[in-house]
């Protein structure tokens, strides 16, 4: 079995899986009607969010939370991501007004300027630990009803491919289990 890993756009992802290019697309997100051709979303998995900053970041906005952050830098990912809207609509509920650093694709770019201490940024509550050892951030605080969903997109109704069924099973018992 051999493993190719493509980052792209969901739509882009999509595209390759009507084609049979692609045997599944990871998303956090399901596939929207009239994609092409007949998707089949499988859960992995949900989890919270987690909002992380530099510890001089956190010793300003984290007393006082959600309230503190009122004003507060944040980079954030694009206006396409599932994750932005579901931080704005937190935002608002908060009646917060984040001042927004910059808008991001790529995640791994947040996090490198969340560690330079840029901004307050979120990431998957299931890899908190991870984010707080390699990042040297801590945490601000967990945005309450904020939450993010990992799918399995696939042509298929049930999931068949060996490699797919897998990485299916693996998630749901490692990271979601």
């Amino acid at each position: 079995m051999r493993l190719e890993v493509h980052v792209q756009s969901t739509e882009r992802l999509l595209a390759s899986l009507a084609i049979h290019d692609l045997d599944v697309v990871l998303a956090d997100r399901v596939a929207p009607p009239g994609v092409g051709a007949r998707a089949f979303n499988h859960l992995f998995g949900a989890c919270g969010v987690t909002l992380f900053a530099t510890p001089r970041l956190v010793s300003r906005y984290r007393r006082g939370f959600p309230r503190s952050l009122d004003g507060a830098p944040f980079l954030l990912p694009s206006q396409t991501s599932t994750l932005r809207r579901a931080l704005e609509q937190w935002f608002e509920k908060q009646r917060i007004r984040p001042r927004i650093i910059g808008e991001f694709d790529d995640s791994t770019l947040i996090e490198v300027l969340g560690q330079a201490g840029k901004g307050i940024f979120a990431t998957p509550s299931i890899v908190e630990t991870s984010v707080c050892t390699q990042n040297g951030v801590k945490i601000v605080g967990h945005p309450d009803r904020v939450r993010e969903r990992f799918y399995a997109v696939s042509a298929e109704r049930r999931l068949v491919h060996p490699g797919v069924i897998a990485i299916s099973e693996s998630a749901r018992r490692e990271l979601f289990g």
